[in-house]
């Protein structure tokens, strides 16, 4: 079942055009299969859809049962007319993946309208809850507040561009986040482009899974300390990342795949 993931992660999934880099995907992966054998359950939504990228790896994870609610404005790219060509590409890209969207787990509209219980009535508690959407701080602020009312007990949320210098509003969001929940929720693992984050009553569960999964033996887990948490940082090589890129680039995404055994 992983090889056949990791196939999509390092193949289809590069044809849709979007941000989440592979070893972010196998995060997602590792944490997600972790849930699945400890009967975890929950639904899965995601702030910031774009094209779908991510979007499609939480459906290709979870199956045809998995409930996935995309937020998204969908307003980029307007053409002529009003048409919202962001939309028909994340309708074409599941058509063309073999997984098709529930246009009834699509929300439409700006994540700080959005309340809670529409997201649990859609979904029921969320085990996993990408935030991808505004970068300013007002947006971190609002969309954690809401992925944290819309958990579950033994959810995640994962924080994107976090210590990215060109959004530095979402590191001090995360932040916030953390001190105003001191003994609620912790840190556990960090990428060079994502924070994790999960109660601190599965803090020591979500800390096994990811040292201990087969996915991520590949990369290199460094210790850190953010705000009171030990956290896992998994530090993915320079020289790791041109080889991979350049096989993409190069046509060889089939081939790909080996770079991150």
């Amino acid at each position: 079942m992983n090889s056949t993931i990791r196939k999509f992660i390092f193949r289809d999934l590069q044809t849709v055009e979007g941000y989440i880099d592979p070893p972010d995907a196998l995060v997602f992966l590792s944490l997600l299969k972790a849930q699945t054998e400890r009967g975890l359950n929950g639904g899965i939504a995601e702030i910031g859809v774009y094209y779908g990228r991510t979007y499609f790896l939480f459906r290709r994870i979870s199956g045809k049962r998995g409930r996935i609610l995309a937020i998204d404005l969908f307003d980029i790219e307007q053409a002529p007319g009003g048409a919202e060509t962001q939309y028909s590409r994340f309708i074409d890209n599941g058509r063309r993946l073999g997984l098709p969207i529930d246009e009834d787990l699509v929300i439409r509209r700006d994540s700080a309208r959005v309340q809670a219980d529409e997201i649990v009535g859609k979904i029921g508690y969320a085990r996993f809850f990408s935030i991808d959407g505004g970068h300013m701080l007002h947006h971190v602020t609002a969309d954690s507040r809401l992925a944290a009312d819309s958990l579950a007990d033994h959810g995640i949320i994962a924080f994107d561009d976090t210590f990215n210098p060109a959004w530095p509003e979402v590191t001090v969001g995360l932040a916030d986040f953390l001190r105003q929940r001191e003994g609620t929720f912790s840190a556990f693992c960090m990428t060079k482009y994502r924070t994790y984050v999960c109660r601190s009553q599965f803090y020591e569960f979500y800390c096994n899974v990811i040292k201990k999964a087969p996915d991520l033996l590949a990369f290199e887990h460094l210790e850190t300390q953010f705000l009171g948490s030990k956290v896992a940082r998994l530090h993915n090589p320079l020289g790791r990342r041109i080889l991979y890129e350049l096989m993409v680039r190069s046509g060889m995404s089939v081939f790909s795949e080996r770079v991150y055994r």
